[in-house]
């Protein structure tokens, strides 16, 4: 069968293109800007999720969808409709869907979005599986790494994270292309449910900075949910590498 992965060039995309590749699916990888080159065998065919461009010729002879796209913002519900309205004209048989853990317990505007992309693909006519993930590493590196720019490094109190190795979600988001529709699958949680702080202060450690962390203790439910644990799946720890292993990677030994 052919394989659709959308988001194909993005942090998640890329990985479950890999993987697929290797197992010798056949997979057709959809990106708002197609570049030369890419992995051996993959398909590449340039459309626009948000607007809808070039979708409808994305999804032509695919059975299976995997949508690893977002936009990080609101457009992500544009995107999934006219994913979802498209792949219903074509006949796509199974549609996977990869959200975040927690978007229906932390009323943030993002992850009420994400929460809302679920909606529209229950409710579709396709066949679908949702998997929701933890935070990758990859996030938060991109996080840490804009607050080592200011001139403090702020810190959420009382919030944790159990941050998953993003080959890790990718192994299992390509496990679910053989098993057909599922409803939701069991979640994918990182090995360990640590602070922001710690994370933060091991990220600093990798990359030899000195810097003065500022506690942040914002008021509002969304916090309060964080603080409760409203990204973890301590039931579902089942990724095995860890945040240092990730940095050791990127920056080295120090």
């Amino acid at each position: 069968m052919t394989v659709l992965v959308t988001g194909a060039t993005g942090t998640l995309g890329r990985e479950v293109v890999r993987l697929l590749v290797a197992r010798g699916v056949a997979v057709r990888g959809l990106s708002r800007r197609v570049r030369g080159g890419g992995a051996d065998g993959v398909e590449w065919v340039a459309g626009d999720l948000v607007t809808g461009d070039g979708v409808a010729a994305a999804v032509a002879g695919v059975e299976t969808v995997i949508d690893c796209a977002t936009s990080q913002g609101k457009k992500d519900l544009d995107a999934v409709r006219h994913l979802v309205a498209a792949a219903e004209r074509a006949g796509v048989r199974h549609l996977v869907y990869v959200s975040i853990v927690g978007v229906d317990r932390v009323p943030i505007p993002y992850y009420r979005t994400k929460y809302a992309c679920e909606r529209v693909v229950r409710e579709s006519r396709l066949g679908w599986t949702v998997l929701r993930a933890t935070q990758f590493h990859d996030l938060l590196l991109r996080f840490f790494g804009a607050s080592a720019k200011l001139p403090v490094f702020p810190v959420l109190t009382g919030v944790r994270c159990q941050p998953v190795d993003v080959r890790e979600a990718a192994a299992h988001v390509v496990e679910l292309v053989g098993e057909g529709p599922s409803g939701y699958a069991p979640e994918v949680g990182g090995p360990q449910a640590r602070t922001y702080r710690d994370l933060a202060e091991a990220y600093l450690r990798a990359t030899g900075r000195r810097q003065l962390l500022l506690p942040l203790s914002l008021p509002g439910s969304a916090v309060r949910e964080l603080r409760a644990g409203g990204l973890l799946a301590p039931e579902r720890a089942v990724g095995r590498g860890t945040f240092e292993e990730t940095l050791a990677e990127r920056f080295g030994h120090r």
